[in-house]
């Protein structure tokens, strides 16, 4: 017995050495950053404005890989089985981290157990939208036309299953409606027919509505977190309207690494991420594209993915999505 407690002993403490010394010389070589989704993207967007920056404080490229596809779940998954080294990170959204395996049974990772998180970087709202012919000025009106022709009205998201969708869901509860989803594969198809009148509503992501919106092409009736959003503060919040005071979802970003990388990697990486985020350049280029930069660190940004997992889970089952 004594025998195996002291092999259990030194099998540990070289471990722990071992973690120490790779986090002291880390990184020795280039880091891959993927992205689950095709360059273009809100979440391709902030991997490619933080790569450059992160990668000269750390020493090292961090070169970005897109790996597009089921909803970002082959970019998390390829992150959870890759080595727990530092060498292969995820910039993540709640869609693949969490919701993906609240609606689609053949996800078989846990984004809160397979993922570390690193650093929190920030959320993007998403946007209620809708053609210029509806009757409806503002949200309390769309509102009051949606109950009085339940079903009739359509709304657009990128897919089941993405935030697009779960917050037009949270926006059908909070206002007690039955407002009929058409789901497209992604948001130029979406944008087209909502421009041509064939879709009455969709949500956006705000950077991707944004143009539109202020071209006057189409009507927005209110961004989906709960206070304005700085690029857009003529844009009214859905939570000012009282039949949606409980609309506050948006796109979220952050850094992450598979779960069992060694503690003093993810703290070397969540320090110089706090140092990019805090660039004057970066915070702008971020800001310009709707992104509200709020970093945090792998403690906070673990409870951040909790509670918004809980916040999911209930509008997943509440609207019985499934993929």
């Amino acid at each position: 017995m004594k025998t195996l407690l002291r092999a259990a002993v030194a099998a540990s403490l070289a471990s722990c050495a071992f973690a120490a010394g790779a986090a002291g010389s880390y990184p020795t070589k280039p880091i891959t950053l993927v992205v689950g989704y095709t360059a273009g993207g809100s979440v391709d967007l902030v991997a490619r404005t933080v790569a450059p920056e992160l990668g000269k404080r750390l020493g090292q490229s961090v070169v970005i890989e897109n790996l597009g596809g089921a909803g970002g779940t082959i970019g998390a998954q390829k992150v959870v089985k890759a080595d727990a080294d530092g060498y292969t990170l995820l910039l993540g959204s709640g869609s693949e981290v969490s919701i993906a395996r609240l609606t689609n049974p053949a996800v078989r990772y846990d984004g809160e157990k397979d993922l570390a998180p690193i650093t929190f970087v920030g959320t993007q709202p998403m946007v209620l939208v809708g053609k210029l012919q509806l009757p409806a000025k503002d949200a309390g009106e769309l509102m009051a036309l949606a109950k009085a022709e339940p079903g009739k009205l359509s709304y657009a998201s990128s897919g089941i299953g993405t935030p697009l969708n779960l917050a037009g869901e949270l926006i059908k509860q909070q206002g007690k409606v039955s407002i009929t989803h058409v789901p497209y594969k992604g948001a130029s198809a979406m944008s087209t027919d909502l421009l041509g009148g064939q879709i009455d509503l969709a949500v956006m992501v705000l950077s991707s509505a944004l143009p539109h919106i202020q071209a006057g092409r189409v009507r927005a009736y209110g961004v989906t977190e709960a206070r304005r959003a700085s690029v857009a503060p003529n844009v009214p919040a859905l939570a000012e309207t009282p039949a949606l005071k409980g609309v506050d979802m948006g796109v979220w970003f952050g850094l992450m690494a598979p779960a069992a990388t060694p503690r003093p990697v993810i703290d070397r990486l969540n320090t110089e991420m706090q140092a990019v985020l805090a660039m004057p350049d970066v915070r702008k280029k971020l800001a310009e594209a709707g992104v509200e930069v709020a970093p945090a660190n792998p403690a906070q940004f673990a409870s951040f993915i909790k509670r918004e997992t809980g916040k999911y889970r209930t509008i997943v089952q509440a609207a019985d999505i499934r993929q």
